[in-house]
């Protein structure tokens, strides 16, 4: 069998590590014990490629993600706030779920008759950090600011 170029352009390299991560874990399950670097490789002749670098070439610049201890800010349900990165996982979709601590707690509550505080988050975000769930008007719940 010869290896055939893929139709469709592989995802980033975030997303192929974490699958490399998966792989080397359930053939660690299945008794078999093999380096991060050959799961590279396995993952990079599964999407058709020669070898890692011939993948990860194809995927372009790295998709930035967040880490635990980020400092972050933007706007959640419209209103503005600064605060850090407790929890971040890239998904195989290449979403990114976040838990965010806010600074100073985000009022939550268009009301003028009352208020609903928050100080902590757990968010879904794109990798350009903009939340799919909307609101009624049609505004992301979470924007983050680029870097």
């Amino acid at each position: 069998m010869t290896n055939q170029p893929v139709s469709t352009k592989p995802p980033s390299t975030d997303v192929l590590k974490l699958q490399a991560k998966r792989l080397r874990a359930d053939l660690a399950a299945k008794g078999t014990q093999v380096t991060h670097a050959a799961t590279l490789e396995m993952v990079a002749h599964q999407w058709g490629a020669r070898d890692w670098n011939t993948l990860s070439a194809q995927t372009g610049a790295p998709t930035t993600g967040w880490t635990p201890g980020d400092r972050v800010s933007g706007h959640y349900l419209a209103q503005p706030f600064k605060g850090a990165v407790i929890a971040a996982r890239l998904s195989t979709s290449g979403m990114w779920s976040l838990t965010l601590r806010f600074d100073q707690a985000v009022d939550v509550v268009t009301s003028k008759l009352f208020s609903n505080l928050r100080k902590q988050v757990n968010v879904t975000v794109d990798a350009q950090g903009v939340s799919p769930r909307k609101t009624s008007d049609g505004q992301p719940h979470l924007v983050l600011t680029p870097r």
